[in-house]
């Protein structure tokens, strides 16, 4: 029952075998940097053990004392025993593979790792990438994709390292779930054409204003009845002023009597207030 099968770093050419196709417990397929050309076979929707998950009806392989590297999320990472019947790998990187990636290839459902990258991959990113939801590393970096990063992307919520670096992918980087967390650019870089975060390029409309026809709500109506309310703060004051001063002025124009009672009462107050000077100074003077 054969589970593993890394052939990686070897002159190895040719077409990728339809034979590996009907290995029923494979899960472990590394046949990077090689010199394979050809299509990505679409039978590998046969590999059974990357169809399933969990395991509850399906027996895996039993392991001995036995380890094996896989690469992923970057880096070349060893595998012992115990934890071998956990990995899920397709590694076809660093080939002469072209045509398109096989939509066959996300009925794989438990696939932990895919690195296709450093191909000839042509085409768009499969629309249903998102049915491979344990999916944790992502590499098709330095191929020859094109159109826009599927919607179904940000369904992987499993993801941790991803590489769409160097193709010709188009339009706005999808956005939520996992993807809010993979902020790096190097992950869309040598992308002319991608725009939105987490790159510096925005995309066409980002920076167009929503306008209302009869704006309701929000900073515009704020800012007009703050003038508003300003304007009749001066009216008021400016009122204020007129009516109060006619209000006495004109009353001492219009009632004589009223007039003169204004002028005897300023009178008496400045004699007075002479007065009290007077006898301060005379105070002063006896002291001194």
């Amino acid at each position: 029952m054969l589970s593993t099968l890394r052939l990686r770093s070897n002159l190895l050419s040719g077409h990728i075998p339809h034979q590996l196709c009907y290995l029923p417990y494979l899960h472990i397929l590394d046949l990077g940097d090689n010199n394979f050309s050809g299509t990505i076979p679409k039978c590998l929707k046969n590999l059974t053990a990357l169809t399933v998950f969990p395991y509850n009806n399906y027996t895996m392989p039993t392991y001995y004392d036995v380890q094996t590297s896989v690469v992923s999320k970057g880096s070349e990472l060893i595998y012992y025993r115990t934890a071998l019947e956990w990995v899920y790998s397709i590694d076809l990187s660093s080939n002469n593979l072209e045509g398109e990636i096989p939509e066959e290839i996300t009925s794989l459902m438990s696939l932990g790792t895919l690195n296709l990258s450093r191909n000839q991959l042509r085409g768009r990113i499969p629309p249903k990438i998102g049915n491979l939801r344990w999916l944790e590393t992502l590499d098709l970096s330095h191929n020859h994709l094109c159109g826009q990063i599927p919607q179904s992307f940000s369904s992987l919520t499993f993801l941790s390292h991803v590489n769409l670096s160097y193709n010709n992918l188009t339009g706005r980087i999808p956005s939520g779930n996992q993807l809010q967390t993979l902020d790096d650019s190097s992950i869309y870089g040598g992308n002319p054409s991608l725009c939105g975060l987490p790159l510096l390029t925005k995309c066409l409309g980002d920076d167009t204003p929503n306008r209302l026809p009869f704006p309701s709500s929000g900073a515009g109506e704020n800012k007009d009845e703050g003038d508003e309310g300003m304007l009749w703060f001066y009216v008021s004051i400016v009122l204020g002023f007129i009516v109060g001063f006619w209000g006495v002025c004109g009353t001492l124009l219009i009632k004589k009597s009223w007039r003169y009672a204004y002028f005897r009462f300023f009178d008496n107050i400045n004699d007075k207030v002479a007065l009290a000077i007077a006898l301060k100074v005379s105070r002063l003077q006896n002291k001194f």
